[in-house]
């Protein structure tokens, strides 16, 4: 196939991604300015420490904060992202700022409610299914993600506990900016239900995912996996239930946030292949 053939192909791909990019920033911005900022709320990563920030930094937008911090982390982590999904994440970037700042100083929208309960929630869920919506579209929405990546690549530490690390900061920080341990507990409340909401929009369930893939190309996809996913996997030679076929199964466990990734090279690779996703419940060793 040619390569004006292939992105003729990826045009309706690319347009997908950037709807769900469009609705998940909208989304993100939503929750901020509709819920968690008005009640002094921090939820994880950059809308949560922009929010921090505005609090001791009333002269500096919401939008334009997120944008101070992103940025930097961008330019630090853009060779670890690769060119496409850099791309996309300076987009996603971009217009999440737009559309904070758009609804809070354009359109002055007010919050929703002022009951701190009410806030924690449907702010949470909303940033959830946001930056579900943002990463479904091959993208990130910066901060964490990015600064995960990075010491993933260079300090092999997995990027769970990365994040995990910086949303305790952030929770930390909340009690001091906002001066009251129960901000923080409200913070923390509002990190857990948008965890769960970004899990759900991903994979339907939370956890890490186990993965069996029956396909022909078993090495062009192993490659990839190492490529893109790591290097640990496990390759299975069995038996066909007619006429004795011999079959090969690829058996791996990826990040929820990483399935999307995994089902695109597969489907580019062999789109005859056959892939299984089942939930890991309990893991033991490797870090787990």
């Amino acid at each position: 196939m040619s390569t004006s053939a292939f992105s003729t192909l990826s045009i309706p791909k690319e347009l997908a991604n950037l709807a769900s990019m469009v609705a998940g920033s909208l989304l993100i911005a939503l929750g901020v300015v509709l819920f968690l900022a008005p009640n002094e709320i921090a939820t994880g990563g950059t809308p949560g420490l922009a929010i921090l920030l505005n609090h001791l930094l009333p002269s500096f937008s919401l939008g334009s904060l997120m944008l101070l911090i992103n940025i930097p982390l961008l330019l630090i982590g853009i060779r670890y992202i690769g060119k496409s999904f850099g791309i996309r994440t300076i987009i996603a970037i971009f217009l999440v700022s737009a559309f904070v700042d758009l609804l809070k100083l354009i359109l002055h929208l007010e919050p929703v409610s002022q009951d701190l309960l009410l806030a924690t929630l449907f702010g949470g869920i909303a940033v959830g299914i946001g930056v579900g919506l943002v990463l479904r579209g091959n993208s990130s929405a910066g901060g964490s993600t990015i600064l995960a990546r990075v010491l993933a690549a260079k300090y092999n530490i997995k990027p769970g506990h990365t994040i995990l690390a910086l949303d305790a900061l952030i929770i930390i920080a909340s009690a001091l900016v906002f001066n009251g341990l129960e901000q923080s507990l409200w913070s923390l409340i509002s990190i857990y239900v948008t965890a769960r909401c970004i899990d759900m929009v991903l994979t339907g369930v939370p956890s890490e995912k186990v993965v069996h893939i029956v396909t022909s190309e078993v090495e062009t996809v192993a490659q990839d996996i190492i490529e893109h996913l790591g290097p640990y996997g496990t390759i299975l030679s069995g038996t066909g239930l007619q006429q004795n076929q011999e079959k090969t199964m690829i058996f791996v466990v990826v990040e929820s946030s990483r399935i999307t990734t995994l089902r695109d090279f597969i489907h580019r690779n062999d789109p005859d292949a056959f892939m299984v996703v089942m939930n890991a419940a309990e893991m033991l060793g490797r870090g787990h």
